[in-house]
């Protein structure tokens, strides 16, 4: 039986284990809009404990807390204004990304929407990812409710069909009366755990990857490309390699390809400069995968491949062995004849850096010196190590983003409390507070709907 076999059965399982404890406890459930809660004191004692023993930790750290709320509340405006201009701008973007901006997270995202460029998403995943994320979240606003003196009156599970989530239940009344300080480290110490959770487990990543995964080969992502103005072209065609079409164009006596999308464009008059991958031997022999080995050399780096190519003359023929796929059980082979570019052996295979800028770059940076970006990586273990790794990455990538989320001066998320909080100290005026919150509200919903609107647009 395949994993996914095994994974689907599992979620039908959790699925039927979740009507039948609905049902035997439907007399104690609370109902709230399309939420159940099942109300608990599980954790009470470890909140009570905790806030009690490490108070003064817990009372310095409120400080470092609330600083980070503030730049994640920043950071997350910033990452949604840029992302909106840009998917709102584009013409393509929303094609291309497919997923629609507002879903919420659940088993087999990538596999729905067909989205490659993921890792599989499994419901075990969800499970593991939740808890992981939802539990710290929770229980350090139990913890910093309490360090306020205000009482938590229950934990608990909430059920939306088969989907989990968990809750602490502080006292709302309580909490309103306390200053504005303790306010806001309670409302941002979900998300200061979601940070912590973060870093500990991107050390756990750095870790096992290191020990796991070697270098078994080079990737590219684009064959060679040239910059073409759409008015040079004298000729086009329809051609097909490996069973994919592609637009033959003619231009300067020199033949190049393009997609039919941008053949579309073209003929409609739509664009007038693209990219068209060159007349190369990699792109004739429609070459995939991760190159592992050029006869018999080995390839584990873009140094050992160019090493190997200049060995070589253009017309000479060469044996690729690429890997196909990410567990490396299944190789392909091509044969080659090289061409000439430059007085030198020509393939005609390249990557297209894709290196964010800002803080987003700083973190890409920071990946890029465990995991090269151009290198193909090979578990030592097999499918397990393929397996921890991506729950891994899933782990980081959920508790980040739920961290700035979170963090949106938006009613239904702890930022939006938090922002009010802000501007009530700046001005001192409640109303200012209550004013800015709407209108901050309204405007990150509005915002939310254009993005929607785009994508029905670009899909439907």
């Amino acid at each position: 039986m395949s994993f996914i076999a095994i994974d689907l059965t599992l979620f039908v399982l959790f699925t039927l284990i979740a009507i039948l404890f609905l049902y035997k406890h439907k007399k104690n459930l609370e109902r709230q809009g399309i939420l159940y809660l099942y109300k608990t004191k599980i954790g009470i004692k470890i909140i009570n404990y905790t806030s009690k023993k490490y108070s003064k930790l817990l009372k310095a750290l409120e400080y470092l807390i609330i600083f980070c709320g503030f730049i994640l509340m920043i950071l997350m405006i910033y990452l949604l204004v840029k992302f909106s201009i840009t998917y709102i701008g584009s013409s393509y973007l929303a094609k291309a990304i497919k997923i629609p901006v507002l879903l919420p997270l659940f088993p087999y995202i990538p596999s729905l929407f067909k989205l490659d460029f993921l890792p599989p998403f499994y419901f075990t995943y969800w499970v593991i990812i939740i808890a992981i994320v939802a539990i710290p979240h929770e229980f350090f606003h139990g913890i910093f409710a309490k360090l306020s003196k205000i009482k938590v009156h229950s934990t608990g599970f909430g059920f939306l069909g088969p989907f989990l989530a968990f809750f602490v239940e502080p006292d709302e009344k309580q909490m309103n009366k306390i200053g504005k300080k303790e306010q806001m480290a309670i409302l941002a110490s979900g998300t200061f755990a979601n940070i912590l959770v973060t870093i500990v487990f991107a050390l756990i990543m750095w870790a096992f990857f290191s020990l796991a995964f070697i270098p078994a080969g080079v990737q590219f992502n684009t064959y060679a490309i040239t910059p073409i103005n759409a008015s040079q072209i004298t000729g086009i065609s329809n051609v097909t390699f490996a069973n994919i079409t592609y637009g033959e164009i003619n231009v300067n006596n020199k033949t190049y390809f393009i997609t039919l999308d941008i053949v579309s464009l073209v003929k409609e008059g739509k664009v007038s400069a693209f990219l068209a991958y060159d007349n190369s031997p990699a792109f004739n022999a429609q070459l995939k995968g991760a190159i592992s080995q050029i006869d018999n050399v080995k390839i584990n780096s873009y140094n050992d491949l160019n090493q190997t190519l200049n060995n070589y003359g253009s017309g000479d023929q060469i044996k690729i062995t690429t890997i196909i796929g990410k567990t490396g059980t299944k190789t392909k082979e091509y044969n080659i004849q090289l061409g000439e570019r430059n007085g030198k052996a020509f393939l005609g295979i390249g990557i297209i850096p894709n290196k964010p800028s800002g803080i987003m770059g700083f973190f890409y940076s920071f990946i890029s010196k465990i995991k090269h970006p151009e290198v193909y990586y090979q578990s030592r273990i097999g499918d397990f190590g393929i397996f921890i790794n991506d729950l891994l990455w899933w782990l980081i990538i959920i508790n980040l983003s739920v961290a700035l989320m979170n963090m949106l001066p938006l009613g239904i998320f702890d930022g939006g409390k938090f922002f009010l909080l802000t501007i009530w100290g700046i001005t001192k005026s409640k109303k200012a507070g209550e004013i800015a919150y709407k209108i901050s509200t309204w405007v990150l919903l509005l915002l939310v709907l254009a993005l929607m609107l785009k994508w029905a647009l670009a899909i439907f």
